[in-house]
């Protein structure tokens, strides 16, 4: 069986690594570079090891009969699709996104939605793609995305079993190189997600499907317990939704995670990592003393 790991730029993602802890920026900047950073500078206090965005070409992501739809945004009202591209972040953005990142030394990546934004991706050469859950069908997407030669991580969300078999049969475990290059996250695709539909056993599930693939957890609820379960399930990487304020304007605010929350979050991550050892039964050293004095009973030699 090959090792479950996936190398991405100078770290790993799999069994016998740190937990990959990704802070989902998405669109909860609303357009300000201004928020973007303050959200990536709040990523690295709490530990995070990569921020992510997402990338849409507006004209290709929006079906037609939405476009002139009026919306009250922050900005007034506006038609949906005037409001899809006030949210999009171009060249320039992402090229100081890109400076900041460095500066602080986090990585970053982005969500493409459309095969021109991984067109666009490509001049930040990200460490790997992940690729949203409505994109798990878009199969010449995740085609465009694997082309590039970068590891590709795929969210499950909305999608039957049979629709992620045929997304992995398409692209593939490995690159053209027979490097190990996929990673699977599990996720239920509701904003926020009620604890009951988190299914977190499908973690296992995958492990056991695709046991050269690390498995990890894209986590949509309110709270934080289920992700710190899925670790302990074995999640080799965890993404979570960060915001400054639940109460902000925004569809995925409500299912995001506060900088305070998520710094606890990142902490417990590693505590529990920390916590679950190698299972291998051992007598520590500060057991001994407990041992000789709490023993009535030696063990036979």
């Amino acid at each position: 069986m090959s090792k479950r790991e996936v190398n991405i730029g100078d770290r790993f993602i799999g069994d016998g690594h740190p937990v990959y802890v990704i802070a989902e920026i998405g669109i909860n900047h609303n357009g300000s570079l201004d928020l973007a950073k303050e959200l990536i500078f709040g990523a690295v206090g709490a530990g995070a090891d990569c921020v992510k965005f997402q990338k849409r070409t507006p004209e290709l992501c929006v079906p037609q009969e939405q476009w002139q739809l009026e919306r009250d945004t922050p900005w007034g009202r506006m038609t949906y699709i005037d409001y899809r591209r006030k949210v999009e972040f171009g060249v320039d953005d992402y090229a100081e996104i890109d400076r900041y990142c460095r500066q602080l030394g986090i990585a970053w990546t982005a969500s493409c939605w459309d095969e021109p934004s991984v067109d666009f991706m490509e001049q930040f050469e990200p460490p790997f793609y992940k690729m949203a859950s409505a994109s798990l069908t878009d199969l010449p997407l995740l085609r465009k995305a694997r082309a590039t030669g970068r590891p590709l991580m795929i969210s499950t969300g909305m999608s039957t079993m049979e629709e992620i078999v045929a997304a992995v049969q398409a692209i593939g475990t490995h690159d053209h190189a027979d490097r190990p290059s996929l990673m699977i996250a599990h996720a239920t695709s509701t904003y926020p997600c009620k604890v009951d539909e988190l299914n977190l056993l499908m973690i296992h599930t995958l492990k056991e499907r695709y046991p050269g693939v690390p498995v990890g957890y894209s986590g949509h609820e309110t709270g934080l317990s289920p992700s710190l379960a899925a670790v302990a399930l074995g999640a080799s990487f965890l993404e979570r939704h960060i915001t400054l304020d639940r109460a902000m304007w925004g569809t995925d605010q409500a299912a995001s995670v506060e900088l305070v929350g998520f710094e606890r979050l990142v902490r417990d991550v590693r505590d529990i990592q920390k916590s679950l050892g190698d299972g291998v039964k051992r007598v520590y050293d500060s057991e001994l003393g407990p041992r000789a004095k709490l023993r009535r009973v030696r063990a036979a030699a």
